[in-house]
């Protein structure tokens, strides 16, 4: 079986993002980027089913520019064996990446898609379940372990009670939560043999898609800093101050 597996290029985590002067966008000038984490979770997860002889090829896929090809070596580091970068001249909307990935999957034919639940740049959440809608494929999202047997995924995911577990026939797409697994670190070898693998380039002209933007938008601002706390003398200063300032609570003498 071949697992196709989505990775994104996003601003590092550990990266304090900083938003341009006229408020256009967030400035990545001379700012380190990284695969997203929740796409790494779900490279390493399917690595992992590789490993135990589940899959017989790790095929990542990335949509933007070619400065996109760093987060590929990164994957193949990781264990991908191959990869394909759709060249979008800008970065392209959920909906437009969900009308890619599907070209692209009807085109490779995986038993398996694994994808990062949401982008922490936009935190959108929305690619794989659009990819599933339009595959006509079944979807199992947040998992937090997956388990294949023959022709079938089982995927727990976490619920407000607790786990539940739910199978899904194959091919499906499956959406990766942080507590899937803790991917692993690649090592200086893999990383100089990354170096040298072919990354596959395929123009999005080329894929005869729509994938013009529909939404504009209007200004970025950083949110507004907190103040500070104040230390209150007794409860009902706290519920007075809770009342009247926060407004969390009911004035006197309502419901």
């Amino acid at each position: 079986m071949k697992i196709l597996v989505t990775v994104k290029r996003v601003v590092d985590y550990n990266v304090k993002v900083r938003v341009k002067a006229d408020g256009s966008d967030v400035d990545v000038a001379n700012v380190k980027m990284s695969m997203n984490p929740f796409d790494e979770i779900a490279l390493e997860e399917a690595v992992r089913l590789k490993e135990k002889g589940l899959a017989a090829e790790v095929v990542v896929v990335t949509c933007g520019a070619s400065v996109c090809q760093d987060v590929i070596r990164t994957a193949y580091a990781m264990g991908a064996d191959r990869s394909i970068l759709v060249d979008c001249p800008q970065s392209p909307e959920p909906l437009a990446v969900a009308k890619i990935l599907r070209a692209v999957v009807e085109r490779e034919s995986p038993g398996l898609v694994i994808m990062g639940k949401q982008a922490i740049d936009d935190d959108c959440n929305q690619t794989g379940q659009m990819l599933a809608a339009l595959l006509g494929w079944p979807q199992a999202v947040f998992a937090s372990k997956v388990e294949l047997d023959s022709a079938v995924a089982h995927v727990t995911q976490e619920i407000d009670g607790g786990l539940q577990t739910v199978a899904v026939n194959l091919p499906a797409v499956v959406t990766a939560d942080l507590r899937l697994n803790e991917p692993r670190y690649v090592t200086l070898p893999n990383i100089m043999k990354a170096k040298k693998k072919e990354i596959e380039t395929i123009a999005v002209a080329d894929l005869g898609l729509d994938v013009a933007p529909r939404l504009k938008t209007l200004s970025v601002s950083e949110p507004a800093p907190r103040a500070g706390g104040v230390k209150v003398g007794s409860v009902p200063e706290l519920l007075e101050k809770l009342r009247n300032e926060a407004k969390v609570l009911p004035e006197r003498g309502t419901q």
